[in-house]
């Protein structure tokens, strides 16, 4: 699998902004984190689903650096979630060869989760059917911010020449850089912004905007946008040939 019929690759990793549960919980009466249960469900869909549609990478954006403007009822619910989603799904992404990171800032974590979050990385790290990549606590912008410190350390600690720093170099202290860029990001549930996610890894990638909310974001419409992807004349800054 990985092609389609017209012969043109499928996205090795794709990115999501899983956007929609809470507007689809308040569309039935629901709390919430009705919704976030709903979509936390249609995580394990789409990740299943990766292999057949030739996706080798999925980033998925779980929780922003700004996320923790929300109400503290729903973000301990969150929280809360996130463990009880690690307990419970660690067994089956081991089965699956699923291998999971995490990126983001995990200072402002809870001890409780961090350590399930590491036990995850550590059970899983052998595995290479499917990169599952979890943004935690992530914002783009904090991400480079805390790269350009990391950066800046080697440097002031004599390890790196500050002439020789280039982008490549700054790339190599993001929290991604085992991961190739994204070729495709996607947003469900009809907002056109990209919210601070993988702002230095997606500058060239392809972006799609769908209508869908997250926990009706089925496996065919992601199929269905895969195979709009490899349709795409991707360019990279260069003209037509």
């Amino acid at each position: 699998m990985g092609r389609h019929s017209n012969e043109r690759p499928a996205p090795e990793h794709v990115a999501i902004i899983m956007d929609g549960n809470g507007r689809w919980a308040q569309a039935r009466g629901k709390p919430r984190l009705f919704g976030h249960h709903a979509g936390a469900r249609r995580v394990r869909e789409i990740v299943e689903a990766c292999p057949d549609l030739g996706v080798k990478y999925l980033t998925i954006f779980a929780f922003s650096t700004e996320n923790w403007k929300r109400t503290q009822a729903e973000v301990s619910g969150l929280m809360r979630l996130f463990k009880r989603y690690l307990m419970s799904e660690t067994k089956e992404l081991i089965e699956a060869g699923v291998r999971v990171r995490f990126i983001g800032d995990r200072m402002k974590l809870e001890d409780t989760l961090v350590s399930l979050m590491d036990e995850l990385e550590l059970l899983t790290c052998e595995n290479d059917k499917v990169h599952l990549t979890v943004a935690l606590n992530y914002g783009g912008r904090d991400e480079v911010a805390r790269a350009t410190k990391r950066l800046s350390r080697e440097v002031a600690a004599g390890r790196l020449d500050p002439e020789a720093v280039n982008a490549e170099t700054l790339a190599r202290y993001l929290d991604t850089y085992v991961l190739p860029d994204p070729d495709l990001v996607i947003r469900t549930s009809g907002e056109a912004r990209i919210s601070n996610f993988l702002l230095w890894q997606s500058a060239y990638s392809e972006y799609e905007f769908v209508d869908t909310l997250w926990p009706d974001f089925t496996r065919e419409e992601f199929a269905r946008v895969i195979g709009g992807f490899s349709a795409r004349d991707r360019r990279y800054g260069a003209v037509p040939g």
